[in-house]
């Protein structure tokens, strides 16, 4: 955490509101981030000012000099600044030529996932409630940061509203601090359309306020109205809806070594347990070979379970989305509803877990794990938990 601090040091703070950007640049665990950002060049018509990193210091700049940003608290501003500093960090990977046009499609999302790693390998943020509120409040920022700008040009706007602000578990987040970033976002650069596209990120906090989540989450009349609206089978977000659910299925994530087994015996007693590692022993295959027959072994028990409305306990990894959506799916589709559990402890801890497991999953597997995971949002399913373990 040493580098987290002295880079927090480095950040503005009242009364000159100045970073320190000799200590920024020169800090070790950002060096191979901010190289790849000065290395990737922007399309001329929307980044005049060139790389990644000369829009990144310039949106930082912006951002300082907002009132907005300066009435935050010391925490959230700290929070604010480093997802400025790493907003485009997805750039590095995503940016190629299409058409003579330099495109980054799907950078915040990408960039979310780059964060995530950086900030729970390299720094340290993981395994407590308040490391895990300040990095995924960090990530969810960058995730998002490009939707407060363009909301106007979406059909469902408002919806897309709720989304982000009701997406992450972490506390700090607010949709107010996103529609900073994305202003700060918009200005911090030299293009033509860029004050145009600042008004539409400062003019998406009325539609936030409108709808109740500018300051905090969007508040529904149930859980299973929540769902439902958010993943849209539902038109109005005050609406009311029956909950015809029989029963829950709950669905674990986090990497291995997490403690997922030992939360299980502690929290889900005389439940059944779809387990993707018991099922591996049994049909005699390893993390390193093809996982395709575990997942149909794993479908075909899960239906069992659910033709009879059994409640049962989903035990795998489940780190993307994708993998939670096709379980999720199946369990709704059959009138069960889903509570969602992501389990995490700090990295040196979950390497040892992993490395006391009969089935030991190699570490270079468990980093590209750490890479792709993308913890779960409010939305995807109609209870979510995040947990330090």
């Amino acid at each position: 955490m040493q580098n987290l601090d002295t880079l927090l040091q480095a950040f503005p703070k009242s009364p000159d509101w100045t970073a320190d950007w000799e200590t920024i640049e020169g800090n070790e665990a950002l060096t191979a981030l901010i190289e790849g950002m000065k290395n990737t060049p922007q399309d001329k018509e929307w980044h005049g000012e060139g790389d990644v990193w000369t829009h990144t210091k310039m949106v930082c700049g912006t951002m300082v000099e907002m009132k907005e940003f300066r009435s935050l608290p010391l925490r959230q501003r700290q929070e604010l600044f480093l997802a400025a500093l790493l907003h485009d960090v997805g750039k590095i990977v995503c940016t190629r030529e299409e058409m003579g046009r330099l495109v980054a499609p799907h950078h915040g999302s990408t960039g979310s996932r780059m964060a995530r790693a950086f900030l729970w390998k390299e720094v340290g943020l993981a395994g407590t409630k308040e490391a895990q509120n300040f990095r995924e409040t960090v990530c969810c920022l960058i995730r998002y940061h490009t939707s407060p700008a363009h909301i106007w040009e979406e059909e469902d706007g408002l919806r897309l509203v709720q989304i982000a602000a009701n997406g992450a578990l972490a506390e700090d987040f607010q949709y107010y601090m996103l529609s900073i970033l994305a202003e700060a976002d918009m200005l911090g650069r030299i293009a033509a359309d860029r004050v145009t596209l600042a008004r539409q990120a400062e003019f998406s906090r009325l539609m936030a306020e409108e709808m109740h989540c500018l300051h905090e989450s969007r508040k529904f009349a149930s859980s299973y109205a929540e769902r439902a609206y958010l993943a849209g089978r539902l038109n109005w977000p005050d609406a009311e809806l029956y909950d015809d659910t029989w029963g829950e299925v709950i669905v674990l994530a986090g990497l291995p070594g997490t403690g997922k087994d030992t939360w299980i015996k502690d929290h889900c007693a005389g439940l059944p347990v779809i387990s993707l590692d018991d099922l591996r022993l049994r049909l005699g295959i390893t993390h390193k070979d093809d996982q395709g027959p575990v997942i149909a072994a794993a479908n075909e028990q899960a239906k069992a379970y659910l033709r009879k409305k059994q409640p049962f306990v989903w035990n795998a990894t489940s780190l993307t989305k994708m993998l939670r959506k096709k379980r999720i799916d199946l369990a709704e589709n059959y009138g069960a509803r889903v509570r969602i559990v992501f389990l995490e402890t700090s990295w040196e801890e979950g390497l040892r877990r992993n490395a006391n497991r009969p089935q030991q999953v190699p570490q270079e597997k468990i980093e590209k794990m750490l890479g792709q995971m993308e913890l779960p949002e409010r939305f995807e399913a109609q209870e979510v938990e995040w947990r330090c373990v």
